[in-house]
């Protein structure tokens, strides 16, 4: 039987209920993306050159420590993976999950919530860090996830 996990890392919440209405909507199960060290107001200032945020994206080969594994990974057959779009990419500890496990063989769709940037940085870079995975194409979700997620999985 195929099964569905959906992963997302959330800094502020938009993105955790996202993946929910998208898991509920697919039947998938979820994983949430934690940092070992978590994320405070002033680590995610974005506006701050010395916040913790600034300090990972500067820096394309940081991979923050998660907090957890996903259990028995090799059960899912398709992976959804949600983050909010920071500077034009996914955040730093989403790279730390795509290293973590192996996706040789599985299907791997992105999804992003943003104010304003659009997917296509980090549909790209997503791919050089685990290119062995069948990606298929990603969406910028700001609403309607549900619909999208069951209109992609075919449920």
């Amino acid at each position: 039987m195929k099964k569905t996990l959906v992963a997302y890392f959330s800094a502020s919440g938009t993105t955790a209920h996202t993946a929910k209405e998208i898991a509920e909507a697919a039947g998938a199960d979820l994983y949430e993306i934690l940092p070992a060290q978590p994320y405070t107001a002033a680590d995610l200032d974005w506006t701050d050159k010395k916040s913790r945020s600034t300090a990972e994206m500067n820096d394309p080969a940081c991979r923050p420590e998660i907090a957890g594994a996903v259990e028995n990974m090799e059960q899912y057959d398709t992976v959804l993976i949600g983050f909010p779009i920071w500077w034009y990419v996914e955040p730093r500890i989403v790279d730390t999950f795509l290293e973590s496990y192996d996706f040789s063989g599985k299907t791997v769709i992105p999804f992003a919530t943003s104010g304003g940037s659009g997917i296509g940085g980090a549909e790209k870079s997503m791919r050089e860090h685990c290119p062995k995975a069948d990606w298929k194409q990603g969406k910028l979700v700001n609403s309607g996830a549900g619909a999208w997620a069951k209109s992609v999985l075919g449920v």
